[in-house]
């Protein structure tokens, strides 16, 4: 979108970010950060330069930007097409949350190989086992402070984008199983025929290319202590008639994987990328689009910095969770934690079989290099920019101190120079670098990259700046 055209939405942007404000807070909070959450609305607002809801609840709208939704639409058929049948599996496993009943799985354990073979297995242990109650306290992404921070569900009624799997044709039969409110005659995609009909990934009705998943039953028992049935759950109303934009597993992924990252900084980039394959995951099985899940990565980012920001919450249960989760490992290892991670086979992926989405790598991930490196390409999933790509760094007040573990002797104003060098570039979708120069936005949560924030060899200088050297590796602060 021009500039000119962003400027002259900017009221309704603002109206938006008003309306969707946290309700009234709580009585007697146990940490600050309970009540004083990040507004949604204002971090996600630019999904409003692509995609105007009707506001009539029912998952219809008008198309702002066609080119970046085609994209949206293009990889999203690709990457269900084309994922393998292991990789599908994965995403079954990812998408079954723990019940109150106690079956299903816990998304911050179903992430535990992105620790590495030896030790998520020994994480994953720890967790069923119950050696670790102040990490499962804090990380669980049903009940825990952290890893349940956000509710999606009105944002997602907010923006009102229907699902991938959806047909766009209103007189389309419903598929068999489905629950009657998932009938085509009540939730369709029509607002988007428009964009699909004639489109290679689409069919000749114009619907995207989308193949179900089919259920599963996980007999592993890597990731709960029973086996556990998996279902993507696409006839279901919870999912068919929720809004598609954020993504709320992905919300939770992150919430849950980031603040682990942050425990554990020494392996931040294959968390991370583990992080985001889950996040992936919800496009294999098509009930999600790239778009949707950068926007559940940047509320998970927003979750986790408020957590970190809030010195009461991260000296009662973020540092302590951390003590308990490293005495742990290295306990269970039988050496250092260093040592531990030495000696371990890292975190590895391969979801589509060695082919590559357009425009994209394969995001094959065999070690911390090309962990990076796929974490990376998933932060803009190749979406052309729509606002100036040259802007200056735009990072989020608050999003130092997601830093704090992994530089302890920087300062705040160090630790966001740091995150200012290792973002991406502005301008893609859903940045909020343009409106944050307007005073609509605090800074832009779609640019951190903190695979790469996270594992930065960093140079300090003597008039107390610092410039990062390299990514990639342990976080390290080197004096000059």
């Amino acid at each position: 979108m021009a500039r000119r055209a962003l400027v002259a939405a900017l009221p309704a942007l603002a109206l938006t970010i008003a309306l969707l404000a946290p309700s009234t807070a709580r009585a007697q909070s146990p940490f600050p950060s309970d009540d004083d959450k990040p507004k949604l609305a204002a971090v996600l607002v630019g999904f409003r330069t692509v995609w105007r809801s009707s506001g009539d609840d029912d998952l219809t709208g008008r198309v702002r930007n066609a080119q970046q939704l085609q994209w949206n639409d293009r990889l999203t058929s690709w990457i269900n097409q084309h994922a393998t049948s292991a990789q599908k599996f994965r995403a079954l496993q990812d998408a079954q949350y723990l019940t109150a009943k106690g079956s299903g799985y816990d998304q911050s354990i179903t992430i535990a190989d992105g620790l590495g073979q030896r030790l998520g297995t020994l994480y994953a242990k720890g967790r069923l086992g119950g050696k670790l109650p102040l990490t499962t306290k804090l990380l669980n992404t049903t009940t825990g402070s952290a890893g349940d921070y956000f509710d999606t569900g009105d944002t997602k009624a907010a923006f009102g984008y229907p699902r991938p799997y959806l047909p766009v044709s209103t007189g389309s039969v419903r598929a068999s199983g489905d629950q009657a409110a998932c009938a085509p005659s009540r939730v369709s995609g029509e607002s988007l025929a428009s964009l699909r009909k004639g489109q290679p990934w689409a069919t000749a009705a114009g619907d995207l290319r989308i193949t179900r998943v089919a259920p599963a039953v996980d007999t592993s028992r890597r990731f709960a202590t029973t086996d556990v049935t998996l279902d993507a759950g696409y006839g279901r109303a919870s999912l068919c008639l929720g809004g598609s934009f954020p993504s709320g597993h992905t919300t939770d992924a992150y919430s849950a994987g980031l603040t682990l990252a942050t425990l554990l900084p020494e392996l931040a980039p294959s968390i991370l990328a583990r992080v985001s394959e889950a996040a992936n995951n919800r496009i294999v099985l098509g009930v999600h689009y790239p778009l949707d899940v950068i926007g559940g990565r940047m509320a998970g980012q927003a979750a986790v910095a408020a957590r970190w920001s809030d010195e009461k919450f991260r000296t009662q249960v973020l540092q302590p969770a951390r003590r308990e989760l490293i005495g742990y490992l290295q306990s269970a290892c039988g050496d250092t934690l260093a040592a531990c991670i030495a000696a371990d086979r890292p975190y590895t992926d391969d979801p589509y079989g060695g082919a590559a989405p357009p425009a994209l790598t394969g995001q094959v991930v065999t070690d911390r290099t090309t962990a990076l490196i796929a974490y990376t390409e998933r932060l803009g999933y190749g979406f052309t920019p729509i606002t100036p790509a040259a802007l200056g760094a735009s990072v989020p007040q608050g999003a130092q101190n997601l830093l704090r573990t992994a530089f302890p002797t920087l300062t705040g104003t160090q630790r966001q120079s740091v995150l200012a060098q290792t973002e991406t570039a502005s301008g893609n979708a859903l940045d909020t670098t343009t409106l944050q120069a307007l005073g609509l936005a605090d800074g832009s949560w779609q640019r951190l990259n903190l695979a790469a924030a996270l594992s930065a060899t960093v140079l300090r200088l003597a008039d107390g700046t610092v410039r990062v050297l390299s990514v990639g590796g342990s976080p390290t602060v080197l004096d000059g």
